[in-house]
């Protein structure tokens, strides 16, 4: 698609703006022979004067500043003028307070400016540092292809990124990457599998998905904290320790997919740690409850990887800077043990899960759904405002390897939970949880 198919794909309603143009030599900075016929040609080809246009639209009953690129036009390459455009649309973002989405399709700097081509990916870090700072979103929409710094900069560094159905990203472009590289890691679906990407979106559903993106990250008045998930079964409170861990292993209890869809009107997944990793057993994203955005954390009764941890910090500074509450589902044994996760910095992951919690200025609220195992479980908690299932329990350490540390015989492990307070109603009278909430109505 062209920068203008692109723009009426998703709105048909847009309102083009242009920065002043800057006085520059025919042949750019270096005198590049032949640069000036090259533009002239782009231009003819394509309508455009640069390979960026830039305006504000209305993404169903939504308003936004919407930038598109232009790949016909030098490979929709980013030169200085491009630059202008980019940091004019960041700009307009910030002085009309609304969130910037960018539809991108780049093949990144433009060679024929030279070192002044490559430092426009300062001026749009820049610019985009400045938006995130006055509390405005970002959302990305990856086109084919996107490479280079417009990927590692517009892309890369949105707040959200959506992309397009076998859409080529990569930092490096297709005929400089290594002749022996798999392709796969070089195309949505494969970035996406790497947490790099946070959705693949069909062109047909970009429409809706956007508006409920925009919809999702937009908060209006005060941030109040998030309600409190109802509980989904009638367990009654354990009588013992070992009937509390029994209840919360229980493969009948509702998991937190099931709260989620309880709990949302609909729900947007943000998908991987940015570093590499998922986690299949870690739900992230924002949602609507009552109209109201809120983000959520999901543990989903598996061992927390690294990549787990390291995206629920993602999406927690993400609500903080939005003004988004948080609502986190605690389930799990406990932090992910193997060797594996030692070497991906496991203990580092936690430790940042837990400084996103004590930083946030939104408030959290937590629901222990079922197991809460250790420290790896209390990294999602929000001190002053955990709540607990009945069938759901939270320990220091899991009564098995309790009694193994305590050098306990197998026949001691159930007088140790016993002992360990780990019960619900343990955790209210310790001051730990506030509540044992109730189940949802029927």
């Amino acid at each position: 698609m062209s920068a203008r198919e692109a723009v009426a794909s998703v709105t048909g309603s847009f309102t083009e703006h242009r920065p002043a143009v800057r006085p520059a030599a025919p042949d750019g900075p270096l005198d590049w022979t032949g640069y000036a016929e090259s533009r002239a040609r782009a231009s003819a080809r394509t309508g455009e004067e640069e390979s960026v246009l830039y305006g504000t639209a209305w993404i169903g009953d939504r308003e936004c500043v919407l930038v598109s690129f232009e790949f016909g036009f030098l490979g929709g390459s980013l030169g200085g003028r491009t630059g202008d455009r980019l940091e004019a649309a960041y700009a307009l973002a910030r002085e009309r307070r609304l969130p910037l989405v960018s539809l991108v399709a780049t093949g990144g700097s433009r060679m024929q400016e030279g070192m002044i081509a490559l430092i426009q990916l300062q001026r749009v870090a820049r610019a985009s540092t400045l938006l995130r700072a006055a509390g405005l979103p970002q959302i990305a929409v990856v086109r084919d292809p996107t490479t280079g710094g417009g990927w590692a900069t517009v892309g890369a560094g949105a707040d959200v990124v959506l992309a397009l159905p076998g859409a080529q990203i990569g930092f490096a472009g297709s005929r400089v990457r290594p002749a022996d590289a798999d392709p796969y890691a070089y195309t949505a679906e494969g970035q996406l599998a790497a947490g790099q990407v946070d959705a693949v979106v069909p062109p047909d559903e970009l429409p809706g998905t956007l508006n409920r993106w925009l919809t999702a990250l937009t908060v209006t008045g005060r941030t109040e904290a998030a309600a409190v998930p109802r509980a989904l079964s009638a367990t009654g409170l354990p009588a013992t320790g070992w009937d509390a861990v029994e209840q919360a292993r229980s493969a009948a209890r509702p998991r937190a997919e099931a709260y989620l869809d309880a709990y949302f009107e609909y729900r947007l997944p943000l998908n991987g740690d940015r570093c590499g990793g998922t986690d299949a057993g870690l739900l992230a994203g924002v949602g609507l409850h009552d109209g109201r955005p809120v983000a959520y954390v999901a543990q989903c009764g598996t061992a927390t990887r690294p990549a787990g941890y390291r995206t629920a910090a993602r999406v927690v500074r993400l609500a903080d800077r939005l003004g988004l509450p948080v609502l986190t589902l605690v389930d799990t044994p406990g932090a992910a043990n193997d060797a594996e996760a030692e070497r991906a910095g496991a203990g580092a992951a936690i430790a940042d899960a837990f400084a996103a919690v004590a930083a946030a200025g939104v408030p959290v609220t937590t629901l222990v759904i079922g197991e809460g195992g250790s420290g790896g479980a209390l990294a999602l908690a929000a001190p002053g405002n955990t709540h607990v299932t009945s069938d759901s329990y939270f320990s220091v350490i899991a009564p098995e390897l309790a009694a193994a540390i305590l050098k306990r015989g197998p026949d001691e492990v159930r007088s140790t939970a016993d002992q360990l307070g780990l019960r619900p109603q343990d955790l209210v009278d310790l001051g730990i949880a506030r509540s044992v909430v109730g189940p949802a109505a029927a």
